[in-house]
């Protein structure tokens, strides 16, 4: 058996400054520069959630695309979810589950009607053969200097993508979900520590973060876990197609303790954790991976 290579989590990945660019919303992570790390080389599976069945949201890019590589690479079966705009990505994502061994399905659709959330769930059931873990991954996120800048277009897709589509979804998973089920959220730093041009988006995160405590609290008594994970900056599509000005996007992560931002694939052990049948007493719990920034 060969030693675990140990990394300085200062240099292990780009820091900035990073080239200025631009890509229409929702962005691929294919063409950004540089390619952001989603563990496609580096995950290694172990048989963790050999035969779970998942649904996430937003699996083409980002921490979505990291947690379906790891889950598929632990054994699950996996249903992702995107724009179809973001087929080009989802297209490689679906490559590296059935590289996996495993039943790998893509779902386009728009996350703001809830006849697609309730149709959604009713696919992933239907081609897994049920439904055991959910992951609440995707997000919209637009940057906006004032208050006055965000529209009530703005404001309502943000809200319906980031806090209705969840609330659908859950929903329509309920009947499905036996005890030892998991449903995960994706939230943010953003909860605690907003930033004054993500004034709808921080709304919707810290939201985000109060559903996980209060409906892990209600569904204890079936069994069901329900946990969060909140990443501080993470290079991500989500930060070239509108969600940072281009001076943050320069910038990025480099106010942080490590001075760099986050990879997708440094979030996807922990999406796996929080999965895994061997985490059954963590249940509300919002996990953390901010640089040295921020609170859980």
């Amino acid at each position: 058996m060969t030693e675990s290579r140990i990394d300085d989590p200062r240099t292990k990945y780009p820091k900035p400054p990073f080239k200025r660019q631009t890509q229409p919303w929702p962005g691929l992570a294919r063409d950004m520069d540089p390619p952001p790390d989603h563990g496609e080389k580096s995950y290694k599976g172990a048989g963790r959630l050999l035969g779970r069945k998942a649904l996430i949201t937003g699996g083409d890019s980002g921490m979505g695309r990291a947690a379906a590589i790891a889950f598929a690479r632990e054994g699950a079966d996996v249903v992702i979810n995107y724009l179809p705009a973001e087929q080009p990505d989802a297209d490689d994502v679906l490559e590296l589950i059935k590289a996996a061994g495993r039943v790998g399905l893509g779902v386009p659709g728009d996350l703001i009607d809830e006849t697609f959330c309730q149709s959604l769930v009713a696919r992933a059931v239907q081609e897994l053969g049920g439904l055991d873990i959910v992951v609440n991954n995707a997000a919209r996120q637009q940057t906006r200097e004032s208050i006055i800048d965000v529209s009530s277009a703005d404001f309502d897709a943000t809200m319906k993508t980031n806090i209705y589509a969840p609330f659908w979804i859950i929903k329509a998973a309920l009947p499905h979900l036996k005890p030892g089920a998991a449903i995960i959220a994706t939230t943010s730093v953003q909860a605690t520590e907003p930033s004054p041009e993500l004034f709808d988006y921080a709304q919707t995160k810290a939201a985000t973060t109060n559903y996980v405590r209060s409906l892990a609290k209600q569904l204890a008594s079936r069994g069901i876990r329900v946990n969060g994970v909140a990443p501080g900056p993470i290079w991500t599509p989500l930060q070239v197609s509108g969600g940072a000005t281009m001076d943050k996007l320069e910038n990025f992560g480099g106010k942080t303790p490590l001075g760099r931002p986050g990879q997708p694939a440094e979030l996807g052990s922990i999406y796996v954790q929080l999965a895994a049948a061997d985490a059954s007493y963590a249940t509300g719990q919002v996990y953390g991976a901010m640089g040295g920034e921020g609170l859980p």
